[in-house]
C-alpha cells in the first residue's frame, strides 16, 4: 500500500526500532496515566461485586479481573483492572484504572456507598509506574529480583532498589508487567535495565496491533455515544453467573438476544489515515459504524494503516465494503 504524505510518521525509524524491540525482545516504558484506588472495609467484597461487570466474590488472595462500571441502563462508566490484596480476610481490593478516568470512578462509586462499610481512597498517588514488555520481559523481570506472574497478578515484592507493587495487566501480544513504586525506587530500577526504552507512540501502535479499545477514545460516555459492554468485544469483562449488580438487566438481556447490532474490531486501510475521529464508515452508501482509532504501524512487511472501531453486524454479515472519508477499511477481527 503506497504511503502518502498525510500518512508519513515522523517517528517512523525510532517506533519500527522500539515496536521491533517489543515484538522480538523486550523494552521499558514509564506511564505517567497510571491511578489506584483502595478499597477497604468489612463489606468490601459483597458490595464491589454489585458495582462491577465481573466476579469479585471468587478472587483469591493476588488475583485480579478486568471490569466494567455500568449504569442502570447498562452503558459503561468507565474501565478498570480490580487485583484483590494479598492480605488476609477482611478482603481489600486494588482498583488500576487511568488518571483520566479515576475522579469519575470514584464519583460514581461513592455514589452508591450508602450504609455498606466501604472506604474508597486513592491509593499510590505520590509514586510512578513502569511498565516492561516484550517476549524476554519475564527474563528481564527475574534479572531484577522480581518474581514473574501470570496475567492479572498482584504482588507486593523487595528489590535491592526498595519495595515495588508488582501488577500483570491484561494478557496481549507480549508479556507485560507494571511496576509501581517511589521515584527513587523505579530510577534505581530503571538505571539497571540493558533494554531500550519505548515511547507512548510505540504503547500506541502496540495497542493498536492488540486491538484494545481504549476508554475515552474507543469507548465512550458522552451525550452522544454510551457504549454497551457487548459493543466492545471485551467479553473477559462480564460474568454471567456471579449474581445481581448495576446495569446487569440490560447486560443479560444482550447475552440471552445472542448478539448487539455493532461490533468494536480492527481493520486495515487501503488510502489515508482518516482526518479526523471518529471516522463515519459507510457500506452501501448507508452509514455503517465508524472508526475511533487509527495509526500508521510499523510492521515486518512494511508501513500499515490500522484502525479500531465499529462496524455494523448487518453490512459485516453481507460482506458489504466498508468506505471512510479518505479510503476503504477491511475488518480484521482476529488480533495479529
Amino acid at each position: 500500500m503506497p504511503i502518502n504524505s498525510q500518512t508519513e510518521d515522523p517517528h517512523t525509524e525510532d517506533t519500527q526500532t522500539e515496536l521491533a524491540a517489543v515484538r522480538e525482545a523486550a523494552g521499558f516504558a514509564l506511564l505517567n496515566d497510571r491511578a489506584f484506588l483502595r478499597l477497604t472495609g468489612s463489606d468490601a467484597a459483597r458490595w464491589l461485586n454489585g458495582m462491577v461487570t465481573n466476579a469479585i466474590l471468587t478472587l483469591a488472595p493476588g488475583e485480579g479481573c478486568y471490569n466494567f462500571l455500568l449504569n442502570a441502563q447498562g452503558r459503561i462508566q468507565g474501565d478498570c483492572t480490580l487485583y484483590r490484596e494479598t492480605t488476609a480476610d477482611p478482603a481489600e481490593f486494588l482498583l488500576a484504572t487511568t488518571a483520566q478516568q479515576v475522579e469519575a470512578i470514584q464519583q460514581h462509586l461513592d455514589r452508591f456507598i450508602i450504609m455498606d462499610d466501604v472506604e474508597l481512597t486513592v491509593s499510590y498517588g505520590d509514586e510512578s509506574s513502569l511498565l516492561l514488555l516484550g517476549k524476554n520481559a519475564p527474563e528481564v523481570l527475574g534479572q531484577l529480583g522480581l518474581p514473574v506472574l501470570d496475567p492479572l497478578r498482584l504482588v507486593h515484592a523487595d528489590t535491592v532498589h526498595g519495595p515495588v507493587l508488582l501488577l500483570t495487566p491484561v494478557a496481549g501480544l507480549v508479556p507485560r508487567f507494571e511496576l509501581r513504586a517511589a521515584t527513587a525506587t523505579l530510577d534505581g530500577l530503571r538505571k539497571s535495565l540493558t533494554i531500550p526504552q519505548v515511547s507512548a507512540h510505540t504503547l500506541e501502535q502496540l495497542r493498536l496491533l492488540e486491538a484494545t479499545p481504549l476508554f475515552g477514545q474507543d469507548i465512550r460516555n458522552t451525550e452522544t455515544a454510551r457504549d454497551l459492554p457487548q459493543e466492545t468485544a471485551q467479553t473477559h469483562a462480564l460474568h454471567f453467573s456471579k449474581g445481581c449488580y448495576l446495569g446487569q438487566e440490560i447486560v443479560e438481556r444482550i447475552h440471552s438476544r445472542g448478539q448487539v447490532h455493532r461490533q468494536f474490531m480492527a481493520f486495515h486501510l487501503t488510502g489515508d489515515l482518516p482526518p479526523t475521529l471518529p471516522a463515519l464508515l459507510e457500506a452501501a452508501g448507508k452509514p455503517a459504524g465508524e472508526l475511533t482509532s487509527a495509526g500508521l504501524v510499523q510492521l515486518p512487511e512494511g508501513p500499515t494503516l490500522v484502525a479500531l472501531g465499529y462496524a455494523r453486524r448487518e453490512a459485516l454479515d453481507s460482506r458489504q465494503t466498508f468506505s471512510y472519508p479518505g479510503g476503504t477499511a477491511h475488518p480484521h477481527p482476529n488480533k495479529q
